[in-house]
């Protein structure tokens, strides 16, 4: 049984989800750096280059090594920022652990990631913000729909979102099967 984290771009999966595999000595899978691995360049450049196809396709290889895996294991698992846009996506993963949506607001998303010159879903969005704002009303619903729990990262240092949601694993019966499968 694995233990994904999901949300948009900025959301704080990565850094969040390695915290949380480091707390658990779980093993952390981080889809976006899974795809980098694979592809043999970064998503950025892969994207660019070639499109958001090849990248699609890699990340629906890697969510079905991820459900295998769980299968046998338990992992952390960050998702990439549309992970869950996909229906593939969402059918191969579920069952196979419980879901975390990080939130924050789209200004306070955009803020975060302005500097890591991402690939934009939207190419007529003139800035990022408008990107994750396009994103977000055309597919928050899925998002929602995939999510076992919703958590609001906004105004939060990693240390108490860290706290915060180990306490929600060890105690809420959301992670029971979870915490039996560790």
């Amino acid at each position: 049984m694995n233990l994904y984290f999901c949300g948009l771009i900025g959301s704080g999966k990565t850094t969040i989800g390695k915290r949380i595999a480091e707390l658990f000595s779980l093993p952390f899978y981080d889809i976006d750096q899974e795809i980098d691995r694979r592809a043999g360049c970064s998503f950025h450049e892969l994207v660019r280059e070639q499109g958001w196809v090849p990248y699609r396709e890699i990340e629906y290889s890697i969510c079905k090594d991820l459900a295998r895996m769980a299968r046998s294991g338990s992992a952390i698992v960050s998702m990439a920022g549309g992970t869950v846009r996909y229906e593939w996506n969402r059918d191969i993963l579920k069952g196979t652990g419980p879901v975390i949506l990080l939130e924050a607001s789209i200004p306070e998303l955009a803020r975060r990631v302005e500097k890591a010159n991402r690939p934009r879903v939207n190419p007529t969005a003139t800035s990022q913000e408008e990107d994750l704002r396009l994103l977000w009303e055309k597919h928050g619903h899925k998002y929602l729909s995939v999510a076992d729990l919703r958590y609001q990262t906004e105004g939060k240092q990693i240390e108490q979102i860290v706290v915060e949601i180990s306490q929600l694993i060890l105690k809420d019966p959301l992670f029971e099967e979870f915490r039996r499968a560790l």
